[in-house]
């Protein structure tokens, strides 16, 4: 278990108050300008060494995207973009950040855009948090009145931030998309190459960032980058903001060491599982576009990027669902397929045809209405949807559908076969023998 000297986030459950002043004491904005000091070829260096894997979903190693970055152009200005668009279902991290201790957010914005040569770093904020943004506003406003930032600041490199809120959608949370609706155009996802780091913001060089890899940065700076990896197994260094939800006794929010087995995680901070573990049915352990791992492989597994990898899932944003065996698993997958039907840009199109068809399909499978062939038919579809999208979308609308039918199929058989024998019965009844 993490011990509380450890924690980065102190003021997640905002007991204290997320002022610059109170942000101080909690040790925000100490010895910056020595970090900075020491030359953006140190800063990058220490966050490779630390093996902080980016936490907004791909895990992809934060320090060696810092280094992506071009040389400074005086003719093309670099850009360091914060992805704040928390729009994954089951995640509720990067708004406690935000909300209880932004200025450890707005100390990493500067360090971070230091290290790749950008004097403008722009905060994109999700459509629906409106507290989450006015807190962050504040937390800037102070930060240009004390002059931690702004054009002649104290750590003299001269440095302007942004906060720019959307307006609420899921597609922006794809970077090339978030780039889109930065400029004022729909939020569509552009082709890659060109990748960001060559061609982003307005044409230009830039890095888009989750705000949870952002803000660890300054803490892993001050304190070494050895004691950053000494948490978690090997490529899974660090310590992780987890969001548990589902059928535990006390749902949270909490910091946690990386590989952290998942029953450890739950007994230690949500009181355990609702009912006793025996009543564990299945974990969606990284946001609803990881697919479902059931209870006998999940039980004992590392809560890390690999382990979870191994399972045919993935951490994700590690947004933990935990489902108990109350839940109709079939129609939890059939409402998060709509979700994806929903938010899906209409771009490509085996995503705009392909997650209202994979909709329709697993909503008639959950009352019943289908035929067996039509299971191998939809898992077919997915594998073809999967992987031919510009983005991301198209994988995260089929992997929950693939681990339902991995797992779960003969849940679906046996409402098939259910409905065969009374076609009048409930669907809801139905499911709940």
């Amino acid at each position: 278990m993490l011990a509380d000297k450890d924690r980065i986030f102190t003021n997640l459950y905002g007991f204290q108050s997320p002022s610059l002043k109170e942000a101080m004491k909690r040790g925000a904005w100490d010895g910056t300008k020595y970090l900075i000091d020491q030359g953006a070829g140190w800063i990058i260096n220490e966050m490779k060494a630390s093996g902080l894997r980016g936490r907004g979903g791909a895990g992809f190693p934060t320090g060696l995207k810092w280094s992506f970055m071009p040389k400074p152009d005086p003719a093309r200005p670099s850009y360091l973009v914060v992805n704040a668009d928390e729009s994954e279902p089951g995640t509720c991290k990067d708004r406690e950040i935000m909300r209880n201790d932004p200025h450890l957010l707005v100390e990493g914005c500067l360090i971070a855009s230091f290290a790749m040569g950008a004097h403008a770093c722009y905060i994109y904020i999700r459509g629906e948090y409106i507290a989450e943004r006015e807190a962050l506003q504040r937390a800037v406003e102070e930060a240009y009145e004390a002059k931690l930032i702004g054009p002649n600041n104290v750590h003299g490199w001269p440095f302007d931030l942004y906060v720019h809120h959307g307006a609420g959608a899921y597609i922006c949370g794809e970077e090339t998309a978030l780039l889109e609706s930065l400029e004022g155009k729909k939020g569509m996802p552009r082709m890659k190459p060109p990748f960001p780091a060559n061609m982003g913001l307005y044409g230009c060089p830039t890095t888009v960032n989750n705000v949870e890899s952002i803000a660890v940065a300054p803490t892993i700076l001050r304190r070494g980058a050895s004691w950053f990896l000494g948490f978690g197994q090997k490529n899974n260094a660090g310590t992780k903001l987890f969001c548990i939800s589902g059928h535990v006794n006390k749902p949270c929010n909490v910091e946690e060491a990386m590989s952290i087995p998942f029953r450890e995680l739950i007994d230690k901070h949500c009181g355990g599982m609702r009912g006793g573990w025996d009543n564990l049915l299945a974990v969606i352990p990284g946001g609803s576009s990881v697919r479902c791992v059931p209870a006998d492989l999940i039980i004992d597994c590392p809560m890390d990027f690999d382990s979870l990898s191994k399972l045919r899932s993935g951490l994700g944003t590690a947004a933990v669902i935990v489902m108990d065996k109350s839940t109709d698993i079939v129609r939890a997958i059939a409402r998060i397929s709509y979700f994806y039907k929903h938010e899906s840009c209409g771009q490509c199109t085996p995503c705009r045809e392909g997650t209202g068809w994979m909709w329709r399909v697993l909503n008639r499978m959950a009352e019943g209405r289908a035929q067996k062939r039509e299971i191998d038919m939809l898992l077919d579809v997915s594998q073809r949807i999967e992987g031919h999208t510009i983005c991301a979308l198209g994988d995260a609308a089929a992997w929950p559908i693939q681990g339902l039918i991995t797992h779960f199929r003969g849940e679906i058989e046996k409402r098939i076969d259910q409905y065969a024998a009374n076609p009048h019965m409930d669907p809801v009844r139905m499911a709940a023998e």
